[in-house]
């Protein structure tokens, strides 16, 4: 299994009626700290996840990652769905606790990059740099698409949602690769020790709420969105994957090119070899742009 060169260690706080997990890799007492980035999970992931970029990392950086509500070692809520807005005001409540006054680095991976993105147009005020890892939002929808949506949405949370289970970490393990067929075992046995947890008979299931698949009742408004992208103020990094779906989607799309137009200062890398879970596939890549756009 994959042993961390940083260690981290964990913390629990209470984050708008919640107990939150906050995970924080400290930086080393012995050298000149370069700073704090925050980093912000993805859908279905859980704050371990940046273990490998941290160890990637050259300069000295303080580092927090919290477990979105739902996911990892934070408390569900234990309704039967999830709203967007409500990681914006997570984000707003830990972004006071941990960095009052201060201008905040962020990284978000995948919705974890969408809310990062969001959360740097409604405070622009507080960002100093803005690094987005393929969370470039979702298709655009029509408000004729919205009784179906209600619908669907109806459906799903009285059916509820259930998440498969595994014998063995090993199981889980061996699921993660093969999602991502680039992921080495030992990651892959080091991420299923943080992205499952033990059930009473003995069995493992993933550390996230069912509710999490549930469909979206409201429509994804892009010009909403845009709205807040033409707020930001911070100079922003979005990285594609080159083995990704996101990339090839812009590539071929017009109308997704043109999203990129709302920001006022953007640049754009692409990491070869590497999908969409980038930050496992290739973390040392990954870190040598996030050190010199945010440095």
């Amino acid at each position: 299994m994959y042993q961390p060169v940083r260690p981290s260690r964990s913390e629990f706080v209470q984050i708008r009626g919640l107990r939150y997990h906050v995970r924080h890799w400290d930086p080393d007492a012995g050298r000149p700290c370069a700073g704090t980035l925050l980093m912000l999970h993805g859908w279905m992931d859980v704050c371990a996840s940046f273990q490998f970029l941290v160890d990637s990392l050259e300069r000295n950086w303080r580092v927090i990652a919290p477990d979105w509500r739902g996911y990892g070692l934070t408390d569900w809520p234990g309704g039967d769905c999830y709203w967007f807005p409500d990681y914006l005001g997570d984000l707003d409540a830990l972004v006071e606790r941990y960095l009052p006054g201060e201008p905040v680095n962020l990284v978000g991976h995948s919705m974890g990059g969408n809310v990062a993105t969001l959360y740097s147009g409604v405070r622009p005020e507080r960002i100093r740099k803005l690094v987005n890892l393929e969370g470039v939002g979702m298709p655009a929808t029509r408000a004729d698409q919205a009784p179906g949506r209600y619908a669907r949405w109806l459906d799903e949370i009285r059916q509820g949602s259930r998440l498969r289970d595994y014998d063995t970490r090993e199981a889980v393990a061996q699921r993660l690769m093969s999602n991502n067929p680039r992921l080495s075992t030992d990651f892959a046995e080091f991420l299923a020790q943080h992205w499952s947890r033990p059930k009473a008979d003995g069995r493992f299931e993933l550390a996230g709420d069912p509710a999490h698949k549930v469909v979206n009742a409201n429509l994804y408004n892009v010009e909403e969105v845009l709205a807040c992208w033409r707020q930001v103020r911070a100079d922003v990094l979005i990285v594609f994957a080159n083995g990704g779906d996101r990339l090839k989607r812009f590539v071929s799309s017009p109308a997704y090119r043109r999203r990129l137009l709302a920001f006022r200062s953007l640049v754009t890398r692409t990491i070869d070899d590497a999908g969409h879970m980038m930050h496992h596939d290739q973390p040392a890549a990954v870190a040598r742009l996030i050190e010199e756009h945010v440095g």
